[in-house]
């Protein structure tokens, strides 16, 4: 179980460090430019809060594993990310409007991978949670 951890701790530093290109992919630049400054502002520190947050975790993973399972503390963190990537893929399916992939190719294999890691990471979180 704890090389999943770390395994995990390699994916989430893997996806905090993806969105460092999100703006430029995304063409924020362009896509916000009549957007109210506040609101544009939010979108890049609540994607910059994110990215720290995602990068945090996985350094939680890589750097504390086995006290993540062998403690009653870290089974509860371990609980609440659980429940934080499980609320995460079910928003894979009904936060985002199918239309956004369903046809597209390359976004249909988007949607795949970040619904396995989705799948993945709430796995290995509840089973550390429930890991005694």
């Amino acid at each position: 179980m704890e090389t999943h951890l770390k395994i995990v701790g390699g994916l989430l530093t893997v996806l905090a460090l993806l969105h460092i290109v999100f703006p430029r992919y995304f063409r924020w630049k362009e896509t916000t430019a009549s957007l109210e400054p506040i609101t544009r502002e939010i979108l890049y520190v609540h994607t910059f809060f994110i990215a720290l947050t995602v990068l945090l975790m996985g350094v939680l993973c890589l750097s504390s594993s086995f006290l993540l399972l062998d403690s009653a503390l870290g089974n509860r963190i371990c609980l609440g990310l659980a429940l934080f990537w499980t609320l995460r893929l079910f928003f894979q399916f009904f936060g985002y409007s199918a239309e956004l992939w369903r046809g597209k190719p390359f976004e249909t294999i988007v949607h795949v991978v970040f619904s396995v890691l989705w799948t993945y990471l709430s796995s290995v979180f509840w089973i550390a949670a429930l890991h005694s």
